[in-house]
């Protein structure tokens, strides 16, 4: 047997004996679904969705991008997102285009009016994440960005 399975071995435990204040994906998992319905109540009085808000942030970042690598970007199904394009489409905030070699890839794009709907988005994300890391140092930041960037490496299917 490999040394590293055996090792891995001895570490499993039950949930009880971990327990769910020591359960990583536990805590995770709290933290995003409490900073995903902060945002949900800051965006349903501006009429928003966490999908659209979350759509027009990647693209104001990585603009011009495929409709399948949208969907890993943002974290969202490619059948709520589709549906999310359509709305956002509809509304002027983001058109698709199709791709220059291969009519088949869509390529999604910000509108200048997509861009000024994130920028009135942004702060409530901005106040949202201010209090989340409440307490927690530059270095403390830094280490667990490191964390949980090797934590994804370990287990993405993509390569973005």
């Amino acid at each position: 047997m490999d040394q590293k399975v055996a090792e891995k071995r001895e570490r499993i435990s039950t949930l009880g004996q971990i327990g769910l204040q020591q359960f990583a994906p536990y805590l995770m998992n709290r933290i995003m679904g409490r900073y995903n319905g902060t945002l949900r109540e800051a965006f349903s009085r501006e009429g928003r969705t966490v999908p659209q808000v979350r759509t027009l942030a990647v693209l104001s970042v990585s603009d011009g991008v495929t409709v399948g690598d949208l969907s890993v970007y943002t974290v969202i199904e490619q059948s709520t997102l589709s549906r999310t394009l359509d709305a956002l489409e509809a509304q002027g905030l983001v058109r698709r285009e199709s791709g220059e070699t291969d009519s088949r890839v869509r390529k999604v794009f910000l509108t200048d009016e997509g861009r000024a709907e994130f920028n009135r988005a942004w702060p409530a994300m901005h106040d949202a994440f201010e209090i989340m890391f409440d307490g927690i140092d530059d270095a403390e930041y830094a280490a667990l960005v490191v964390t949980l960037q090797k934590m994804l490496r370990n287990i993405r299917k993509h390569d973005i």
